[in-house]
């Protein structure tokens, strides 16, 4: 498919593919235009594009798909840059390098493993130099993380009679996109046991949403039917963005 890169009074065709990261495209149009990959700002109607996720993570962009591109002032960057870290995450049998801000919390951290790696946020057990990063709020550098830092992650048990936490009732708000309803944000209240696919049934069954197919999004990834509002680390307040339309996983 091909999307149109507007920067500034500049526009700038490319072909891409569904299986394209956003590090890609970026790195794509550091040769075409010579902005540095570290200071490019992808977004789409206003949702900014995640270095770590493919085309097909993003089922609002299709063909003829405008995306903004904001280039950061230089000082900032560098004074950005100069925080900036690479540590290790380590797992069981693999490792990943992510880099990470000095001043993130270790939540963050655990989302950006979890967009990289796709672990359960839930199930994450952090540890640096033996001690377990159990304060989500706390920054990375409050534990005295550095460069090249190894993070060692456990994974608890799915024993439900164990681990996992009594189901609680969320209340979220369901969004709808402008060709949807209008741009209506619908009110959910649903156990956070219940899957994707249950929210959806429940949306049809109550005659809030037409028949149709629809996939739902939180914080900028898809989530999947069969997996719980837990499992995808959904909380109260918290908003879900749904589209028409089902991914599919072949082509470009």
């Amino acid at each position: 498919m091909k999307v149109i890169v507007v920067a500034g009074a500049r526009e700038f065709l490319f072909e891409i593919g569904l299986q394209d990261s956003v590090l890609d495209i970026k790195r794509r149009i550091q040769q075409l235009v010579g902005v540095p990959v570290a200071a490019q700002i992808l977004a789409v109607s206003g949702w900014e594009l995640i270095d770590g996720l493919d085309m097909e993570d993003y089922p609002i962009v299709i063909d003829g798909t405008r995306i903004e591109l904001t280039v950061e002032p230089m000082m900032p960057l560098f004074s950005s840059y100069c925080r900036k870290i690479q540590i290790i995450v380590k797992f069981s049998a693999r490792q990943i390098n992510i880099e990470v801000d000095r001043t993130d919390t270790v939540r963050s951290l655990k989302e950006k493993i979890h967009l990289f790696d796709g672990t359960p946020i839930k199930r994450m057990s952090l540890f640096f130099s033996g001690v377990e990063l159990d304060e989500d709020f706390r920054n990375l550098s409050e534990y005295g993380i550095h460069e090249f830092s190894e993070i060692v992650v456990f994974l608890k048990t799915m024993s439900r009679a164990r681990d996992d936490p009594p189901s609680r009732k969320l209340s979220v708000a369901v969004q709808t996109s402008s060709c949807l309803l209008n741009s209506a944000r619908i009110p959910v209240e649903m156990k956070d046991s219940g899957t994707v696919n249950e929210m959806r049934q429940l949306l049809l069954s109550r005659k809030i949403l037409p028949q149709d197919d629809y996939l739902f999004i939180h914080k900028q990834r898809i989530m999947r039917d069969n997996c719980s509002l837990r499992w995808h680390g959904v909380d109260n307040g918290d908003i879900l963005y749904v589209f028409k339309g089902t991914v599919s996983r072949s082509g470009n």
